[in-house]
């Protein structure tokens, strides 16, 4: 039976639920990044046919040379799409982003670019015979729905759930530059996202808890009715840290 969420623990004892994309949304967002590509490769060959049919270039012997070059581009615009797009934009690509979808670890963290690299380089299996069936019917008869790239390198396409995504993504860019161990980080992002949906009392009570183990010489202070005042403690303890 297909599972339809990812349950991440949070280590402040408040999880996070990311919810499993189906074939539906890969079809989607794959028919968008294709014609990107597509349209991408096909503009190579078109300035490469117009720039050999100016009259400088047109009976010279380079005009040969421009046309190569110009498949050279269009196959490595083709093929090399998905690996460059989802290692620049950590997990998504343009079709990913309007398809509401991204690609996380087994542990709902951004992949590293071992990682996508790998999903991709299984890309050429999962598009056999032809229009991707390998992978299409690796999504239907697995239980979290992967391709079998997504097997081999540990990931998994879920909805993108925009505070719950920035926060992964803030999270691996801060445990490169802070420093704040990678459990610190994870414990200040899980209270900061879910702030709204604690109680108030509750929510006071870990941020207190959090700056008496982060920030012990400074105390704990005032928190207020809300715990506004501990929530920028918080947040100033980031910016601190990433600036030292």
């Amino acid at each position: 039976m297909a599972e339809e969420e990812l349950n991440v623990r949070g280590l402040t004892g408040v999880d996070l639920t990311l919810r499993i994309a189906g074939p539906g949304t890969r079809s989607y967002a794959f028919l968008i990044d294709w014609q990107i590509r597509l349209l991408g490769a096909l503009a190579w060959l078109l300035v490469a046919l117009l720039l050999r049919r100016l009259p400088p270039l047109s009976r010279a012997p380079i005009a040969h040379d421009v046309m190569l070059a110009g498949w050279i581009l269009a196959l490595l615009t083709y093929f090399l799409y998905h690996p460059v797009i989802e290692v620049a934009m950590r997990g998504r690509t343009p079709g990913k982003i309007k398809a509401g979808a991204r690609i996380v670890t087994l542990e709902g963290a951004t992949p590293g670019v071992g990682a996508l690299l790998m999903r991709n380089l299984f890309r050429l299996i999962d598009c056999l015979p032809l229009l991707y069936l390998v992978g299409l019917a690796s999504c239907m008869v697995t239980a979290r729905r992967v391709r079998l790239g997504d097997l081999a390198a540990g990931t998994l396409l879920v909805i993108d759930e925009s505070a719950a995504g920035e926060s992964l993504v803030r999270l691996g860019e801060q445990m490169q530059h802070t420093g704040l161990s990678a459990e610190a980080l994870q414990l200040i992002h899980d209270l900061l996202d879910r702030w709204e949906l604690l109680a108030g009392a509750q929510r006071i009570r870990l941020a207190r808890e959090l700056l008496a183990k982060l920030d012990p010489q400074a105390g704990a202070g005032r928190a207020g009715p809300d715990g506004t005042a501990l929530r920028e403690r918080l947040e100033a303890l980031l910016v601190r840290q990433h600036r030292s």
